[in-house]
């Protein structure tokens, strides 16, 4: 399969005639060390892509660990400032019951304005 003009894709090239005008086409020993040459660059070029891509998979783990390390942390937090805000209401409702029992009205005349 002899290439017409200037373009034309690697595999033409490869199975193009030669400058001798014998066939070189990949069974013949002169394309055989070519082919195996764009053999081993295809290979390192897919391994290279592969080890970038294996990296950037062990980066976004590695990120996605230390985020939800933190959302664990920050959810034990907000747990203990619930727990701290729930004994600091259930304190003030026992020595002030009566201004409790107000600010509860209160809220509760303000939420049922807003809901109308």
């Amino acid at each position: 399969m002899a290439t017409t003009g200037s373009q034309g894709s690697a595999w033409q090239d490869a199975t193009s005639t030669g400058a001798t005008g014998t066939s070189t086409n990949p069974g013949s020993g002169n394309s055989a060390g070519r082919g195996s040459a764009i053999s081993e660059s295809a290979t390192a070029t897919v391994d290279k892509i592969a080890s970038g891509a294996h990296q950037a998979v062990d980066r976004i783990a590695s990120a996605a660990t230390s985020a939800a390390s933190q959302f664990g942390v920050k959810g034990d937090e907000m747990l203990e400032a619930k727990e701290r805000l729930l004994d600091s209401t259930r304190e003030y409702v026992r020595t002030n019951p009566m201004a409790a029992l107000g600010i509860a009205l209160a809220a509760g005349f303000v939420i049922s304005r807003i809901m109308r």
